[in-house]
């Protein structure tokens, strides 16, 4: 099942069931957090309630999948050859996670804006996991998922390592810069896929160029090892998503970063395609 937030002809956001094959989504009845649980749980589209007719897919916004009132929380370093080849480090002992603003998330087809501080603007494809459940079980912890989408990292990497000497990398400015960051387009629940942490090929694609290309089994913490992790150190709520992390591939290492007019394609098996254009760099 894919659910969508939406808006429609400028209205108030909603959630709805996509169906690509009749071109059209269909609003739910209550907030999130009253059916997420549910689904999360497994009982599928019969915790759904349906609110008047359907709505051409093709008319509607694809909006990021996430609450304004939710967290986006992001791992880092969570690829073995990403780190190597892009950055010159080897893997840390733990996982690193921090937290993004919501201001920076855009739609599935919204344009990426550039952000006027910096040069190196760059793109991290990365699997993102919606949590279902303010319930947490450590010994469980894929039971909170209600399921996966995409996400596109865009990061400002002159800002990231701007840092004063000794403080370490500006993470802020980097990864929370105003309406750069794609999400969508949709979350797909987790029963359409295989028990466990999906193993899912990640590719982006820039002016239809491949720049990375890897799969979600290359990943050095799973999905559950890293919201156990993130949980024990600031509780998950009904509604958070977690990005998983990013292969290589990325401008830091290949030395070719994003320029206003590129087509950005970041695409997850299983998933779907965020297709963002970068927006024209402000000259002050």
């Amino acid at each position: 099942m894919k659910l969508a937030r939406c808006s429609h002809n400028e209205g108030e956001p909603f959630w709805a069931v996509v169906d690509i094959q009749q071109d059209e989504v269909t609003p739910i009845v209550g907030p999130f957090s009253e059916w997420a649980p549910a689904i999360a749980q497994g009982k599928g589209i019969s915790a759904l309630r349906f609110l008047g007719r359907p709505v051409p897919l093709s008319q509607v916004r694809l909006l990021p999948p996430i609450e304004p009132v939710n967290r986006v929380v992001v791992a880092g370093a969570n690829y073995t050859k990403h780190l190597a080849e892009d950055f010159g480090l080897s893997a840390p002992a733990q996982p690193v996670a921090f937290l993004k603003a919501y201001g920076a998330l855009i739609g599935a087809r919204d344009p990426i804006r550039f952000p006027p501080l910096t040069d190196k603007l760059d793109h991290e494809v990365e699997l993102v996991a919606v949590i279902g459940s303010s319930e947490i079980d450590l010994s469980d912890p894929l039971g909170c998922v209600l399921g996966y989408t995409v996400g596109n990292d865009v990061s400002a990497r002159d800002l990231q390592l701007s840092g004063p000497p000794g403080i370490g990398m500006d993470l802020f400015a980097a990864k929370s810069q105003d309406k750069t960051t794609g999400l969508g387009p949709w979350i797909v629940t987790k029963d359409e896929f295989p028990a466990g942490s999906p193993a899912l090929r990640l590719t982006l694609k820039v002016n239809g160029e491949t720049r990375q290309d890897s799969s979600t089994s290359e990943m050095t913490w799973n999905v559950g090892e890293l919201i156990s992790f993130v949980h024990q150190r600031s509780s998950f709520a009904c509604g958070d998503v977690l990005f998983t992390g990013s292969p290589a591939g990325v401008g830091m290492g290949t030395g070719v970063y994003l320029n206003p007019g590129d087509v950005v394609e970041a695409t997850v098996e299983g998933i779907g395609t965020l297709r963002n254009v970068v927006g024209e760099k402000p000259s002050v």
